[in-house]
C-alpha cells in the first residue's frame, strides 16, 4: 500500500502563494511586536540600548507616576464614547437616504466617500482655519447669524467635542458598508410589514435593523479601534493643547517616544492600550449574542 503524502502538491503550492503574505506578516508584524514587547521591560532611549528593568514602566504608568497618562486616557475615551455612536448613526441615517435613492446613486456615494481618500495632514490644515477663533469660516458664519464667536480649539470645554463634529467628516467607510448592507434586506419583508400596515419606523425598528446588526456590529469593532487611535488631527491642529486638554494617547505615546526619547515607556504605553482595545474588543463580542441577529438564524 502506497504510502500517502503529509503534504501533497496543491498543499505546497498553496504553502508557496500564501509564503510572501506570512513572511511579511512575520517581518513587519509579528516580530516588531515581539520586540517591543521586550523594549517596554527596559529603560531603551533612542540613544541607548538600555537595562533591563521589568515591569517597571508599566508600574510608573499604572500607578499614577506618569503625570499624564490618566489624563490623555481620559481624553480618548471621552473622544472614543461620543464620537464613534454619532459616526454610526450619521452613517447610517445616510445610507437610508441614498439607499432610497434611485438615480445618482453612485455620484452621492462617491461624493460622502470622497472625503476619506483625502490625506490626514491636508483636511487637518482646512479645518484648522475653519475653526480660527479670529479668521476662521466657523466664527464668521456665527457672527453673521447674530450670534457670538466660539473659541472652537482654544478652548478646554470645547477642543474636543470640535474633534468629535470633525469627525464626522470621515465616515465614508461606514457608509458605504452599511450600504451594501441595506441592499441586501430582503424586500418580501420590507413588501410584508407594508401589507400589515407598517410605516417606515416600523420597517426601520421591526425589519431594517435588526438584518443590519451584523453590519453595524462590525462598523462598531472598526470605529471604536479607529478612535482610540486618533492622532493626526490634534497633532496637526493643537499638538495637544490648549492646557494637554487634547492629548489624545497615541499622541501622548508618540511624545513620550520621540520628543522625550523614552522608547521604553512607550512601548509599554503602546502594549497598554493594545490590551485595552483587546479587552474591550472580547466584551463587544461577548455582548454581540444579544442584539445581534442573523437572517435565517432561529
Amino acid at each position: 500500500m502506497k504510502k500517502k503524502r503529509f503534504l501533497t502538491r496543491e498543499d505546497l503550492t498553496g504553502i508557496a502563494f500564501a509564503l510572501p503574505t506570512i513572511i511579511g506578516f512575520l517581518w513587519f508584524a509579528a516580530g516588531p511586536m515581539v520586540y517591543s514587547f521586550f523594549v517596554s521591560l527596559t529603560d531603551k532611549t533612542i540613544i541607548s540600548a538600555g537595562n533591563f528593568i521589568g515591569f517597571e514602566n508599566y508600574s510608573i504608568i499604572l500607578s499614577g507616576k506618569d503625570q499624564y497618562f490618566w489624563g490623555s486616557f481620559g481624553v480618548t475615551c471621552y473622544y472614543v464614547f461620543l464620537s464613534v455612536p454619532l459616526n454610526l448613526i450619521a452613517a447610517f441615517a445616510i445610507a437610508l437616504l441614498l439607499n432610497k435613492i434611485k438615480r445618482g446613486k453612485s455620484v452621492f456615494r462617491t461624493i460622502y466617500y470622497l472625503p476619506t481618500i483625502v490625506p490626514f495632514v491636508a483636511i487637518s490644515l482646512i479645518w484648522t482655519w475653519i475653526f480660527n477663533v479670529d479668521m476662521g469660516f466657523a466664527n464668521d458664519l456665527l457672527k453673521n447669524l447674530g450670534l457670538g464667536r466660539l473659541l472652537w480649539l482654544s478652548s478646554k470645554a470645547m477642543v474636543v467635542p470640535t474633534f468629535i463634529f470633525i469627525n464626522l467628516w470621515n465616515i465614508g467607510p461606514q457608509m458605504v458598508i452599511f450600504l451594501a448592507g441595506l441592499q441586501d434586506v430582503p424586500n418580501d419583508l420590507l413588501e410584508a410589514c407594508s401589507i400589515d400596515g407598517g410605516r417606515f419606523w416600523h420597517k426601520l425598528t421591526r425589519v431594517i435593523i435588526p438584518l443590519m446588526t451584523p453590519t453595524i456590529f462590525y462598523n462598531l469593532i472598526v470605529t471604536t479601534i479607529n478612535g482610540f487611535q486618533i492622532f493626526v488631527q490634534p497633532y496637526i491642529m493643537t499638538n495637544g493643547g490648549p492646557g494637554k486638554s487634547s492629548l489624545f494617547y497615541v499622541l501622548y505615546l508618540y511624545r513620550e517616544a520621540f520628543v522625550n526619547m523614552r522608547m521604553g515607556r512607550a512601548s509599554a504605553l503602546a502594549w497598554l492600550i493594545f490590551i485595552l482595545i483587546g479587552i474591550l474588543a472580547v466584551l463587544l463580542f461577548k455582548s454581540s449574542k444579544f442584539w445581534v441577529h442573523y437572517y435565517g438564524e432561529e
